[in-house]
């Protein structure tokens, strides 16, 4: 089964309802949920849409979130290896660092966000939600 590395900003649009990217991030849930993909975050998109979530709705209504997310996908585990590949890596964002070196420590080689442009020199495919189920319905 294909593993794929989900980022915060897809995982808030289904969560969020955000369109006009809702519909995208519900599909690719939909191929976790049903085990036809399994999916991956890390323990710093939980904490993000936790922070993100609880300004939006309620701090109870966020962990009810975090809950039924937390049954679709696998935490993928952040160590010192991956701290120190991001700190001296040439990432402009910190924290995509650090999904980026956290997602190919587990060996996953797909990325799914909606910042690709953040991820220039990357060693494993990284796409937005659509071109992911565009890439899907291809093969």
């Amino acid at each position: 089964m294909q593993k794929v590395f989900i980022d915060t900003d897809v995982i808030l649009d289904l969560l969020a309802k955000r369109e006009p990217f809702y519909k995208e991030a519900a599909i690719i849930f939909s191929l976790i949920e049903e085990n036809n993909l399994k999916g991956y975050t890390s323990p710093i998109v939980f904490a993000n849409i936790h922070y993100i979530l609880s300004k939006k709705l309620s701090k109870k209504l966020a962990l009810k979130n975090l809950l039924k997310l937390r049954n679709l996908v696998n935490i993928a585990p952040i160590n010192e290896k991956i701290i120190d590949q991001s700190l001296n890596s040439n990432f402009k964002d910190y924290e995509d660092a650090i999904q980026y070196y956290t997602a190919i420590a587990a060996d996953i080689s797909i990325l799914i966000t909606r910042n690709v442009k953040d991820y220039k020199n990357a060693e494993i495919t990284i796409c937005d939600p659509q071109q992911y189920l565009k890439m899907r319905l291809a093969k």
